[in-house]
């Protein structure tokens, strides 16, 4: 019996037959085909940031630790191998000058991981990682080692859940480094709704949260900037991301799920805490936030014009259920996407993206939540808490019936199956 897997928030839990770490492609590849020759199944994980079971197997666990780094590079783009993390490839393309266009805000996770899930970030017009990812190498189930740029495979197996291959290199699309000039401030949630299409159209990259319980919301502006640099101070960056982001908001989760009675009144002197701050920065540095309060998460794709309805929807259903609600609740944008199981396919999309403290899960919330994305036509975050199963799902994916075609055609045997796949794939 293998190792005990764990996921960062602790809700998933697999004990595979195997465990390898495999340090090449030509590895992986023979790691599937002891994996078809013994009847097992086999998955390769990242690093547990996903809330759902997507990459739990009982049989063969892949654990990418030595396929890392940057492999190769050229005039706008970089191959990096399935198993570097995003804070690594950062880091190393700022050295050589270089960024992705656009990011979500977590990194701590691997290419390959937050790519097969739909990580997305939030962009007027830029997309999420599956939309900057150029080519993709993969061990098919045969165990055969193939390299894809363009055609039906490449747009499904972009955001393909490891239900079609693993992959072992992604080729990036990047762009010579550039600054973001990032602007937070406190507004008052019906004002936000009220300038919605201003907010998104006038931003490269609108982010902004909503404390329940109050009517204050977080927006957070990130532009492009000609410069000059204006980091924060280091005092100032200790203040927010480590201090009131982390440290003192993980007390006032622990004192929320202690004495739930408190939440509101300590979500009013949240949003009076939060004041008005800018800085100009290298992108990377903007995007990325630290996170070290484990949470639970739900987050859904809507069309971008139902987002203003969603959130009221939302905010009257907490308002009416009595439920204390101490996380805030995130919104994001994105624009289309040609990736078959990106959750902005084909179209403009708003993510709403709710939490709870983890000692104190809430299904009571994320159902109701759900009731309202779903009559919304929204699309659950792959690597996110949901309920939908291959029924709805192939309702609101027009390329659904293409993807398991062609799931079935190259993996009959269900080698890189698992019990997350069986309820969201047929």
């Amino acid at each position: 019996m293998g190792e005990r897997f764990v996921n960062w928030a602790g809700n998933q839990v697999g004990v595979p037959a195997e465990v390898r770490s495999p340090a090449s492609a030509e590895e992986v590849a023979a790691a599937v085909r002891d994996a078809v020759r013994d009847g097992r199944t086999v998955r390769m994980v990242g690093t547990g940031h996903s809330f759902t079971g997507v990459a739990l197997t009982d049989g063969l666990m892949l654990r990418p630790d030595r396929l890392t780094g940057v492999l190769e590079a050229g005039d706008g783009w970089v191959k990096v191998a399935a198993g570097t993390r995003l804070h690594a490839l950062n880091v190393e393309l700022h050295r050589r000058g270089l960024a992705l266009a656009n990011m979500g805000d977590i990194t701590v996770q691997t290419v390959a991981g937050a790519v097969q899930t739909g990580t997305h970030g939030t962009g007027r017009l830029t997309g999420g990682l599956a939309d900057q990812v150029t080519e993709l190498e993969l061990v098919l189930a045969d165990g055969t080692l193939t390299t894809v740029r363009e055609g039906d495979l490449f747009d499904a197996a972009r955001v393909g859940l490891g239900a079609l291959g693993i992959l072992t290199a992604l080729t990036f699309r990047v762009e010579p480094a550039f600054l973001l000039h990032s602007r937070r401030e406190t507004r008052p949630f019906s004002g936000v709704l009220a300038d919605l299409d201003e907010l998104v159209e006038g931003n490269e990259h609108l982010d902004f949260y909503w404390l329940p319980h109050t009517d204050a919301c977080l927006v957070k502006r990130n532009n492009r900037s000609a410069g000059p640099a204006a980091p924060p101070s280091p005092f100032r960056h200790w203040l927010d991301a480590v201090f009131l982001e982390n440290m003192l908001f993980g007390l006032a989760c622990a004192a929320g799920a202690r004495f739930p009675g408190m939440i509101p009144s300590i979500n009013a002197l949240s949003a009076r805490l939060l004041g008005t701050s800018e800085a100009v920065d290298f992108s990377y540095k903007v995007f990325a936030t630290v996170r070290e309060v484990t949470f639970l998460e739900m987050e859904y794709a809507i069309p971008r014009e139902h987002l203003g309805t969603a959130l009221r929807e939302l905010r009257d259903l907490v308002d009416r259920s009595g439920w204390k609600i101490g996380f805030p609740v995130e919104v994001r944008v994105t624009p289309p996407s040609d990736a078959w199981l990106s959750t902005a396919y084909g179209r403009e999309s708003a993510y709403i993206a709710c939490h709870v403290y983890q000692p104190t899960p809430n299904p009571d919330y994320f159902a109701g939540v759900e009731e309202i994305m779903v009559r919304l036509g929204g699309r659950p975050h792959w690597g996110k808490l949901h309920t939908r199963d291959a029924a709805y799902l192939a309702t609101v994916y027009p390329r659904f019936t293409d993807f398991v075609k062609l799931r079935d055609q190259l993996d009959p045997g269900r080698v890189f199956g698992n019990a997350y796949l069986a309820g969201v794939l047929p």
